[in-house]
């Protein structure tokens, strides 16, 4: 007689076959995106997270743990590709949607923690996009959100997981405890479970409003700048990642503006202290206000926002 759970596991196996590979080839790219970043860049911080993550879902596949592999597949496919873009855009000089923009702003920034780097890119992936992936897989299958609901909330356990090793390994040390109590806060007022609670929450409801295109189109913009908002105080400086005493000498260069010219550290200016500063790339010299350093203004901001929303620009 045929070993019934060794056929079952077989089956499944081979019906996620297909979307694995998708998903690998999200992994490729996630890969060759962290190889050609600095390892202290604050988009390599999270890409790195992200890939251990997708890597985590993408082995869980074929073990029975997911009740339908191939619709887990397919949401983890479609949600990679809005961080994806997102990485392209920027690299291209086009500014990424709202909620990623603190990310890419601040990102060599000295006074940010790699955890809160972490935070504002989960953040923004999860409490953005995620609730459009959602959307988007199940107009993909043609069936409600409600089908794809039970893996939703495995994949919270899976992620649950990477989260406890994250933290643990992006915590200061004990030599660093005056900056560890408002990394403790920011853990205490966001996390992974919550962040998609509301997510789901937020795919729910344009669920209700796929039939509304306006109304959809306002939720979605209005989602996008509300969390852009957290990133940036998620992203908030907290100071020097190492304490520097009074005859250090100058501080070094504002994230984005280059300094009077090389010194014999590599990374630093002529000036500037070995502080975390020194083993941070510089960011990009853009403004908040999405001009880049000549004053030439983003073209076609909210636009771009209506593209990687998925949803029709008129």
């Amino acid at each position: 007689m045929p070993d019934t759970a060794v056929d079952c596991r077989t089956a499944v196996t081979a019906q996620a076959a297909p979307e694995r590979a998708g998903i690998e080839r999200v992994v490729g790219r996630l890969r060759r995106i962290g190889a050609a970043l600095p390892p202290a860049d604050g988009v390599a911080v999270f890409n790195r997270i992200y890939l251990a993550v997708t890597e985590a879902v993408r082995d869980r596949l074929g073990d029975g743990y997911f009740a339908d592999p191939p619709a887990v597949a397919e949401l983890d496919t479609v949600f990679a590709r809005r961080y994806l873009r997102a990485v392209a855009a920027d690299a291209a000089g086009r500014e990424p949607p709202a909620c990623w923009r603190p990310l890419f702003a601040l990102r060599a920034h000295p006074g940010v923690h790699p955890l809160q780097f972490a935070l504002a890119g989960m953040a923004a992936h999860i409490q953005h996009d995620l609730p459009l992936a959602v959307l988007d897989t199940c107009r993909r299958r043609g069936c409600e959100p409600a089908v794809i609901e039970e893996d939703y909330r495995r994949i919270n356990r899976v992620l649950a997981e990477v989260e406890a090793a994250v933290r643990e390994q992006l915590m200061p040390g004990p030599d660093l405890l005056e900056l560890a109590e408002p990394l403790t806060h920011l853990l205490g007022v966001w996390s992974v479970a919550a962040a998609r609670e509301g997510a789901w929450s937020a795919a729910d409801a344009l669920w209700e409003l796929r039939h509304l295109p306006d109304a959809a189109r306002a939720f979605t913009i209005a989602l996008d700048a509300s969390v852009g908002l957290l990133g940036r105080a998620l992203l908030l400086p907290l100071g020097a990642l190492l304490p520097s005493g009074p005859d250090d000498g100058p501080a070094a260069p504002p994230a984005g503006r280059p300094d009077d010219g090389p010194d014999d550290r590599p990374g630093t200016g002529r000036n500037a202290p070995a502080t975390a500063a020194a083993r941070l790339p510089e960011a990009r010299n853009r403004t908040a206000g999405g001009t880049d350093a000549g004053g030439a203004a983003a073209a076609g901001g909210d636009q771009a926002q209506l593209e990687c929303s998925g949803l029709p620009s008129a």
